[in-house]
């Protein structure tokens, strides 16, 4: 009899300390998934493609969003989110419960970055501001951009796509964004951008060419206002048979161009010197915007056939070489 009183008394012992321990698991549990991370502000974790439950737990634990202990494992799989958590860029705010950051994971509400791209910029010069933030490799973008493949597929004849990555601010997720979805963003923004613009009936040049042309006005001048003008005077030049002569283009045409314009720069044979060949360039000479391609489609009259720098941003037009002529003595030679 006591045998038996003393074995029901040591169940009873073990059963209780038992449901003490789940007690204490329980409130163990519970406070992980109560307690708010420490610190005030956020925190941005990238969570790579591919990266599993454990993954996710030690990269958030790094930057001290959550504890990543058995606690952790056992909140995703209770939660029901274990397939569900997206790899992205997050800015998690502190203060978040171990719950509410799994929630966050999950509903993919990821970082959205802006990047502006200037208007007159080449595809080279593009692909190392996508560089720099580390968006893309400038050799795969631009090795893309010459692709002949790649241009088909884009719908863009020709052999680069200088002059069709339109110059904008995109947005840009990370672990999205690669070199060829970048290039297609500025394609059909291009594409988008030319489809709204009205190209009169009248012009005789064809679309690579009106966008060679604005490429050119693009680096002539920053002065909006100029513009039609500017390409007036290049409409005028290409009429009479005359030479461009554009800087920009001689300078495109120099892959190892140091930033000095010379003489002899200016005699040397290239496809883009437009003071030694006839007509326009081959292809664009950076990537023009909105206001560029406006300009070339709608030029103002006149009879210009020259300007020169005022070295203020702005310029002097002539209409005869002797005009040209005072206007460089007075602005280029100080005289």
């Amino acid at each position: 009899m006591r045998t038996r009183h003393a074995m029901r008394r040591l169940l009873i012992a073990l059963s209780l300390a038992v449901l003490v321990s789940l007690a204490g698991i329980g409130l163990w549990y519970r406070s992980y998934l109560v307690t708010p991370a420490p610190g005030q502000g956020e925190v941005v974790v990238d969570i790579p493609k591919g990266s599993g439950v454990r993954g996710i737990g030690a990269l958030l634990a790094a930057r001290g969003v959550l504890d990543n202990d058995i606690r952790y494992l056992a909140m995703v799989y209770f939660s029901g989110l274990r397939t569900k958590l997206k790899a992205g860029e997050y800015s998690i705010p502190r203060g978040l419960t171990p719950p509410q950051v799994l929630e966050l994971l999950a509903s993919g509400r990821t970082l959205r970055h802006r990047v502006t791209i200037p208007e007159g910029l080449t595809a080279a010069q593009i692909a190392a501001v996508f560089e720099q933030d580390g968006w893309i490799k400038q050799t795969r973008f631009l090795a893309l951009v010459k692709d002949a493949v790649f241009l088909r597929q884009l719908g863009i004849e020709g052999g680069s796509l200088e002059g069709y990555l339109f110059p904008e601010t995109y947005t840009l997720v990370r672990n999205e964004a690669d070199e060829a979805t970048v290039i297609r963003m500025m394609v059909a923004r291009f594409q988008q951008v030319w489809q709204a613009l009205e190209v009169p009936e009248s012009l005789e040049l064809n679309r690579h060419q009106l966008l060679t042309l604005a490429s050119v006005v693009e680096k002539e001048t920053g002065v909006e206002a100029e513009r039609p003008l500017i390409a007036r005077v290049f409409y005028n030049r290409l009429a009479k048979k005359m030479r461009l002569q554009s800087d920009p283009t001689v300078i495109y045409g120099i892959a190892d161009f140091n930033g000095n314009l010379t003489k002899a720069d200016l005699k040397r044979e290239t496809p883009y010197n437009t003071y030694v060949i006839p007509g326009l360039p081959p292809g664009p000479i950076c990537n023009p915007g909105r206001a560029a391609l406006e300009a070339v489609l709608h030029p103002v009259e006149s009879d210009a056939l020259y300007f020169v720098s005022k070295n203020d941003g702005t310029h002097v037009f002539s209409s005869n070489l002797a005009d040209h002529n005072r206007a460089v003595q007075r602005y280029q030679r100080g005289q």
